[in-house]
């Protein structure tokens, strides 16, 4: 039994004076209060010395959160403050006081809902969450379910609000931790389980939501009490049974009659959560029968940020010619570290983290990066920083996370990042808020992790602007320059790109490397798609002549002061990474054939 903390008559702040006890137990106790003009407020007290609330500034989070929002659908705050109990510190905070019921209550008497109650009941939250998901930041509620949402009967209509914010938070604060421990998992979306928190994931809630409340049970149906904080026992219970697949709990929705609310349902609970309605606003038009709905039956694949883990098929190292240093490089230092653990363990030498190539664009950054994925045999993931970039503010974060650990999951995994400095720039007063966390985040993530399986391959075509905590020891390990390719270099790409075209007997292959200075391997592969077309239009072979007219009115994609440029920063680089061959350039190219 838990014993009531306030008695009939008791002032607070000497503001609110309290009528009677409304609910509660040795967490989180509620009573119905009024001011000094007679207005009523609900108080809540938390009471738990184990399961605090979050504190942030002396002061709740919650209250912090809720005064930035007034919306008839969200509960209103109105005050906050603490109270001496047997000289403990008890948090308290006071809002608009509802008269009804939970939505639990209402579904616990009537067991199924109609959905012409649903929808119209559904569409009044998502109005809120689009308040919430619009602020300009963020804000994820995350606990949405029966018990956040009240029935307000006091306008004459059951009106939805939602309350219950001491779990929100919003998404430029990751540091503001959740505990999933006392989150309802029968409503949380997949991603957090793995500490991923979206926007979205609202949306999935509500999805969750919809099939409760017009299917008459959970979509898992897991016997667990709503807003019961779970043991251990019960959240390994639930977590084995989200694992489980939802295409038997789904086909339960062919008991409805109504085929838009069934894709709608299926929509919001997509497992991925790129595939669920992108916005509350979408979810409202979906609802409104405005807008066609694309659902993706029993997929639940994962983020197309990570679910391209598949180990590399190729010939690895023995498609590049030249380069030495960083083949030595990789092969001894690296790829043997990763093959070799134990050994190098023995000897007590650091596993690697990662390698940054960097040069002019069009040299051949992410085909060595591919060949290492050949050579190494481990899973690959293989990622453009616009692919882990998101619509919402810090979503980049999230997305960060979740790459991390599929990949650690799956260790050993090789991560390619290309265009890295699209989400690690360097931090600074001219940059947004978002990238600071956003920088922090993979530098957190990037920390050590070799010795998690991971290995990180990095590619920039401007490393002047990368953050320089990226590259320091214990991250990025590495750092490669990848210039133009020298001569044999450029006959190898000659030979590569001709080999499946029709060809004059004739094509000298050094005399077209020759007038080919300075020309990255993009634009050779250019001059060979050119030729081709030209040689096509003229139903003939592909000549020498037509090879040299083509590189004589093509104009390289880099300039020679671009390219001076590069070498001077590998010069600066070559410094300060302390790299042990100073001013030595190194060359890619393909075997010769």
């Amino acid at each position: 039994m838990f014993k009531k903390l306030l008695n009939k008559d008791e002032m607070i702040k000497e503001k609110f004076k309290v009528q009677f006890f409304i609910s509660g137990n040795n967490i989180i106790q509620k009573y119905k209060v009024v001011d000094t003009l007679g207005n009523n407020y609900l108080l809540k007290i938390f009471v738990s010395k184990t399961n605090k609330p979050r504190i942030k500034n002396n002061a709740l989070v919650e209250a912090e959160i809720l005064s930035h929002f007034h919306h008839k659908n969200i509960i209103g705050f109105i005050d906050e403050g603490k109270l001496i109990n047997q000289k403990n510190e008890l948090y308290f905070i006071v809002t608009s006081f509802l008269s009804g019921e939970t939505l639990f209550s209402k579904f616990k008497r009537e067991k199924i809902l109609n959905p012409y109650f649903v929808i119209p009941l559904i569409i009044e939250l998502l109005e809120s969450i689009s308040i919430l998901h619009s602020h300009p930041d963020v804000l994820i509620h995350n606990n949405i379910n029966m018990e956040s949402v009240y029935l307000d009967y006091s306008d004459n209509r059951e009106k939805p609000v939602l309350t219950n914010f001491e779990y929100a938070r919003f998404l430029s604060k990751p540091q503001d931790s959740v505990n999933i421990n006392h989150l309802n998992l029968n409503y949380c979306a997949p991603e957090i389980l793995n500490d991923v928190f979206l926007p979205n994931g609202d949306l999935f809630s509500i999805g969750v939501l919809m099939f409760h409340l017009v299917i008459g049970e959970p979509l898992w149906n897991i016997d667990y009490t709503v807003f019961q904080f779970p043991n251990e026992e019960m959240k390994k219970k639930v977590l084995r049974k989200r694992r489980e697949s939802l295409n038997l709990n789904i086909l339960k929705l062919d008991n409805l009659s109504d085929d838009l609310l069934k894709k709608v349902i299926k929509k919001a609970i997509n497992q991925d959560f790129n595939k669920r309605f992108n916005s509350a606003e979408e979810f409202i038009q979906a609802l409104k029968r405005k807008i066609k709905i694309n659902i993706f039956e029993n997929d639940e694949s994962l983020d197309p940020v990570v679910k391209q883990n598949k180990k590399k098929k190729g010939e690895g190292f023995l498609q590049i010619v030249g380069m030495e240093d960083v083949k030595n490089i990789l092969s001894n230092d690296i790829i043997r570290a990763l093959h070799e653990k134990e050994r190098f363990e023995k000897y007590d030498i650091p596993l690697p983290n990662g390698m940054l190539l960097y040069g002019p664009p069009g040299c051949g950054k992410t085909f060595i990066a591919e060949k290492f994925a050949e050579e190494v045999g481990f899973n690959f993931i293989k990622v453009f920083s616009s692919d882990i970039a998101s619509t919402y503010i810090h979503g980049t974060q999230e997305k960060i996370g979740k790459l991390f650990k599929e990949a650690e999951k799956n260790a050993p995994t090789v991560i390619f990042i290309d265009e890295i400095e699209g989400i690690a720039p360097k931090r600074g007063i001219q940059n947004h808020q978002s990238y600071s966390s956003e920088v922090n985040e993979l530098l957190l993530q990037i920390n050590n992790c070799g010795e998690r399986g991971i290995f990180i391959i990095s590619a920039s075509n401007m490393p002047e602007i990368i953050d320089e905590a990226l590259t320091r020891a214990g991250r990025i390990d590495y750092k490669m320059y990848i210039p133009p390719p020298d001569f044999e270099a450029r006959i190898g790409l000659f030979k590569l790109y001709l080999k499946k075209k029709p060809l004059d007997l004739m094509i000298d292959y050094k005399d077209l490397a020759l007038q080919t200075e300075n020309f990255v391997c993009s634009d050779i592969k250019l001059i060979v798609d050119k030729a081709a077309r030209e040689a096509e239009k003229k139903d003939i072979r592909i000549s020498q002549n037509i090879l040299t007219q083509i590189i004589k009115v093509f104009q390289p994609s880099v300039s020679i002061d671009e390219l001076d440029k590069y070498e001077k920063m590998h010069q600066h680089f070559t410094k300060r990474f302390r790299e042990r061959q100073k001013n030595k350039s190194s060359h890619i190219g393909f075997i010769k054939e």
